[in-house]
């Protein structure tokens, strides 16, 4: 059951920061300012939090499965879960917090921008390293099959 819990927090939390990342890239090129005060608002009042649940959850319970076991590949999870803590804490959320408060007074200037810039390539960081322990946890659970080199 935890390891169902486990990936079903993974696959949210990962679905979650895709749905941030593409409707802010989609609503900044595209659509409107209200379309990206919109975006920004929902990030913030309802995204961080469900973000914040899937992210506890999903450390949590890897937290919990990999207790007691090791290897390259339980390593290599445990390595990137606090990186991805961190950029969440640090980067993230401050940023998503920035940028609703300048979206939120129509002040889309050089550091909404920058600061933009920023949260995007780290949510991308972000995916990558999600997905790499998505594989990971795959290979673990045998779903896929390891390639020794």
């Amino acid at each position: 059951m935890k390891s169902v819990l486990h990936a079903i927090f993974g696959s949210g939390a990962m679905l979650t920061i895709f749905l941030f990342w593409t409707s802010t890239l989609v609503s900044e090129i595209f659509l409107s300012v209200e379309s990206i005060l919109f975006v920004k608002r929902n990030i913030v009042n309802y995204g961080l939090v469900l973000l914040v649940f899937l992210m506890a959850g999903v450390g949590s319970s890897g937290f919990s499965l990999g207790r007691g076991r090791n290897g390259k590949l339980v390593e290599g999870k445990k390595k990137r879960m606090p990186i991805i803590a961190l950029n969440g804490i640090l980067i993230m959320i401050p940023s998503a917090l920035f940028l609703n408060f300048k979206a939120s007074t129509n002040e889309f200037d050089t550091w909404f921008y920058v600061v933009q810039a920023i949260e995007l390539l780290v949510g991308l960081v972000q995916l990558s390293l999600l997905g790499l322990s998505f594989r990971d946890g795959l290979k673990l659970a045998g779903k896929i099959r390891r390639v020794s080199h």
